[in-house]
């Protein structure tokens, strides 16, 4: 049995521990906060407290916090020689303390705690410094998710930024659609079986090859109309903006 104990509460860890809560062979000793958490139904039978001196022995420590808070709380964690690891993209394996062991795990996935996920479908990628402690995140992983990638943290950073285009920037992209169409009263469902096909298509075709749109026929006169439409927008910029990174794949 792998005894787990979290420290945060944020929506990675959320969604991580109510995995945990039902996994086999893994048990969720305690669940640290810094600040009381609300009635979490699946939390019932599991202690939390507020104070990090009231943490219990476990055999792997996760931090869920902000990245920038990663390094100082870290080394303000009252034990020695234990595996703690964190859940982030974008941190590096040697930012965490070395009072005690370091490892990563990072379900590549977004995450909301209002909205359910299923670790079956998501990558987790996993970083230690020691192979037994690889080891042991294996198995740890393996009791939730089935694509288990050890990574290291060089190369989980060029997979983070590139997760931050297809999601973040990508989701920017659909708020400000919605936001065009919203001044017109047009309703943005309209566009969710576009967004649906355009995401399956990389299913079976390379992004490259999925590539449509007036950039990549090189449609000056629907170019110029959109870039019309646009006048007075804060939109027009980044309009620009894609179509030339658009054109430009195709020199």
């Amino acid at each position: 049995m792998i005894r787990v104990c979290f420290l945060g509460f944020g929506n990675v860890n959320y969604h991580l521990c109510k995995a945990f809560v039902g996994a086999k062979d893994v048990a969720v000793i305690q669940v640290y906060n810094r600040s009381k958490m609300d009635s979490v139904s699946f939390l019932k039978d599991i202690p939390t407290t507020t104070t990090l001196s009231e943490l219990k022995e476990a055999d792997v420590y996760i931090i869920g916090i902000p990245d920038n808070a990663i390094a100082s709380f870290s080394e303000a964690i009252p034990v020695k020689n234990k595996l703690v690891i964190h859940t982030s993209g974008g941190v590096s394996i040697t930012e965490l303390s070395e009072n005690n062991r370091r490892g990563v795990l990072w379900p590549l996935q977004t995450f909301s705690k209002s909205k359910d996920v299923d670790f079956k479908t998501i990558p987790l990628c996993l970083e230690a410094e020691a192979p037994t402690d690889l080891e042991l995140l294996k198995r740890l992983g393996n009791s939730i998710a089935k694509t288990i990638v050890a990574i290291s943290s060089k190369e989980r950073a060029t997979l983070h930024l590139s997760a931050v285009f297809v999601n973040n920037f990508v989701n920017h992209l659909y708020g400000v659609s919605e936001t065009l169409l919203r001044k017109k009263n047009i309703d943005f469902n309209l566009l969710k079986p576009l967004i649906l096909e355009t995401a399956t298509k990389i299913e079976t075709l390379s992004p490259s090859e999925a590539q449509t749109g007036p950039a990549k026929r090189n449609d000056t006169k629907t170019i110029e109309k959109h870039l019309h439409l646009l006048e007075e927008t804060p939109y027009q910029q980044l309009y620009k903006t894609l179509t030339q990174a658009i054109a430009n794949e195709k020199l």
